[in-house]
């Protein structure tokens, strides 16, 4: 997957966005002046599938916009994130999805990750929690969750293909 900003982007925004790419083994590029086609370009061009927009509000993550190579919308979320300066300890390459949100499974497509019910070591664990729709952090091969954590307050759009 090819992960990119909104225009002009916070430093937070673009440190989130280089976290999400180095978890999930996707490429993060500084869109700059390139419009929607050229960003959809780029991922062909780069051999990613999928495309997600990083867009702000006040220099903050705060919504994930994922897309289809052919520019059609999979799955629009709402987010908070919990942006750490730490090395991520995780192997993207052996990375799993474990998820309690049905409504979220669909990312398991996006990122081509495969869905399983438990796993002990590097996974993405989607859980729910009481005051939000999920919470997603990331789990090495020792079983520590990382600090990066995205909190997902709302999904606008998910595709029913």
């Amino acid at each position: 997957m090819l992960i990119s900003t909104s225009r002009k982007p916070s430093q937070k925004t673009r440190k989130f966005c280089k976290n999400l790419a180095r978890c999930t083994d996707s490429t993060s590029v500084n869109r700059g002046k390139m419009n929607m086609r050229e960003l959809l370009l780029k991922a062909l061009e780069l051999d990613e599938f999928n495309l997600a927009i990083v867009n702000e509000i006040k220099g903050n993550p705060s919504k994930i916009t994922f897309y289809s190579n052919r520019g059609e919308v999979l799955l629009v979320i709402l987010i908070g994130a919990a942006i750490e300066n730490e090395k991520l300890n995780i192997a993207p390459s052996r990375l799993k999805i474990v998820s309690e949100v049905e409504k979220l499974d669909v990312l398991s497509e996006i990122l081509d990750i495969d869905l399983v019910d438990k796993a002990d070591d590097n996974y993405i664990l989607i859980s729910s929690s009481e005051d939000l729709v999920a919470k997603i952090n990331f789990v090495n091969k020792f079983g520590q969750v990382n600090k990066f954590q995205i909190n997902v307050k709302k999904v606008l759009e998910v595709s029913h293909d």
